[in-house]
């Protein structure tokens, strides 16, 4: 036998088995050992999956956030933002200049009041026009009854109990507009502009009259007093405006502007409205000694006295005050008259009393 013949066979290995140089590699973390001999090649490692693990501290990747982050909700119930007061707030509330917001979220509905309804969808065609030219007839005849029921010029008794809550429901800026225009009526038929300076708060009507003119309006009472002062143009003048809201009924109301007329007793020196002077304003020296001219006006469509007193905005006393009809028809010549103050005083009262005659007894409809 040759030596090749007697050299022993080299060993056989398993196929899977590694190298006799490698190295047994641990399970990594989130693999299964495999048993010895398995049909089946280990996972590759975490590093070359999906990443199942945040990036190391300090690695270079950056995890993105692909969510979108929400506000957080409340746990508690949501509170609503309520107006803070009443067109004219409660009673005795602090002076409103207008040098700063003097107009609140007015004529918004009153807090918890339910949503207005959504309008109902429009008729069509031949059947919609008719059904339209219907509800115009029922409209007019509806409007025909009630004008009848309020009896034109002077308002029945649920008139005045509504013109009485008009200083409680209507904005303080269409009692008191910021700005108040009169055509051709100053001296000489000029142009006149008055800007509003500050709006007293509600309350009763003590401190606001002089004494004689105080016996005279009791007879109808004095349920609340609203005033404002206003300036002209060139901010020479000053004009308080006053709405008395009476506790007066329609006959007493007629009773008490028949007195006043017959007894000429809004010329009356000795029944003066006083003026409102705001601390701070423009106004603030207007006091009973600077009254140049005034007037009152008793209405008997509503339970209202408007007047108005102005006066000189330099401070400057007045020792005559002259009043408003007598400087409107030119019957005097003294420096009040003349000035314009006259027009100022009854200008405004006019125009004050004209839009509440309009707002408490529309005119009535007329059938053709």
């Amino acid at each position: 036998m040759s030596t090749e013949a007697r050299r022993p066979a080299p060993p056989v290995r398993p196929p899977h088995d590694p190298p006799p140089s490698a190295t047994p590699r641990s399970p990594q973390h989130g693999e299964t050992e495999q048993a010895t001999g398995s049909g089946t090649p280990p996972p590759p490692p975490a590093t070359a999956r999906f990443p199942d693990t945040p990036p190391a501290v300090g690695s270079r990747q950056t995890a993105q956030e692909t969510t979108v982050r929400l506000r957080p909700v409340p746990s508690g119930p949501v509170r609503r933002a309520t107006p803070e007061r009443p067109p004219w707030g409660p009673p005795n509330a602090g002076p409103v200049t207008d040098s700063a917001s003097s107009a609140a979220p007015f004529g918004s509905p009153a807090p918890g009041a339910a949503p207005a309804p959504a309008p109902p969808a429009r008729p069509r065609g031949r059947l919609g026009a008719a059904l339209a030219c219907g509800l115009l007839g029922t409209g007019l005849l509806a409007a025909g009854v009630t004008a009848g029921i309020t009896g034109g010029a002077d308002g029945g008794a649920d008139s005045y109990a509504e013109a009485r809550e008009m200083w409680r429901t209507t904005p303080v800026d269409e009692l008191f507009p910021p700005s108040v225009k009169g055509r051709d009526l100053g001296p000489g038929g000029a142009d006149r502009t008055w800007k509003r300076v500050a709006v007293a708060p509600d309350g009763d009507c003590s401190g606001a009259f002089d004494p004689a003119l105080r016996r005279t309006l009791a007879a109808v009472g004095c349920e609340r007093l609203l005033r404002a002062t206003y300036t002209d143009a060139t901010r020479s003048h000053l004009v308080t405006v006053g709405l008395l809201f009476t506790e007066g009924d329609a006959d007493r109301m007629r009773a008490l502007r028949t007195k006043v007329a017959k007894g000429r007793l809004d010329r009356s020196a000795d029944r003066l409205p006083r003026p409102y002077a705001a601390e701070g304003t423009l106004a603030e020296g207007f006091g009973d000694e600077q009254r140049a001219s005034w007037a009152i006006d008793v209405l008997t469509e509503a339970p209202v006295v408007v007047y108005a007193v102005s006066g000189w905005a330099d401070g400057r006393e007045v020792s005559e005050p002259v009043p408003a009809p007598d400087a409107l028809q030119g019957s005097v010549d003294a420096a009040p008259a003349q000035a314009g103050l006259g027009h100022d005083a009854g200008r405004l009262a006019g125009l004050f009393a004209r839009d509440l005659r309009k707002a408490v007894a529309p005119p009535r409809e007329t059938p053709s």
